[in-house]
């Protein structure tokens, strides 16, 4: 596989360290990549995902969920009831696990529910009104008059 050096992007260029830091995780070698579990995203809105996750055999007190440094973090941890069971055969993986998927500015979390072994989390983009595109009046046929400033010479 060809691996890309990214070290030109970052001389060059001031304020893009996200999307620099995005092509590097999506250009590096996804050998290990994990698997499991599976999980959905899909568009619900313009600015709204819902990420599922098939989490099968865990409880809501087995499941976390954590926004961290614009990053999403969904773990889940067992709690041990091995020693009360003896199994034929184990199919339904409960196994420890975290997931992480990385936000992008102003996507916040508004829900999580636990429903029929899927965790749902909604997210949603909420651009704050000042970085909004905002439209202009131009004054037609008026002129402004600008008064000048003197400076006081002390």
């Amino acid at each position: 596989m060809r691996t890309s050096d990214l070290a030109p992007l970052y001389r060059a260029t001031v304020g893009f360290d996200q999307v620099a830091d995005l092509m590097d995780r999506v250009l590096t070698d996804n050998v290990g990549a994990q698997t499991y579990p599976p999980y959905n995203i899909e568009k619900t809105a313009e600015d709204g995902w819902r990420i599922s996750i098939a989490a099968a055999g865990f409880s809501d007190a087995d499941l976390s969920v954590e926004v961290r440094e614009n990053a999403l973090i969904v773990s889940a941890r067992k709690s041990s009831d091995e020693g009360e069971r003896t199994y034929l055969h184990r199919g339904i993986a409960t196994r420890a696990f975290e997931r992480r998927f990385h936000l992008a500015d102003h996507v916040r979390v508004t829900t999580a529910s636990h429903v029929d072994g899927m965790l749902h989390i909604d997210l949603v983009r909420e651009v704050p009104e000042a970085l909004k595109p905002r439209r202009i009046e131009i004054a037609k046929g008026e002129t402004v008059e600008t008064k000048a400033v003197e400076h006081a010479d002390a």
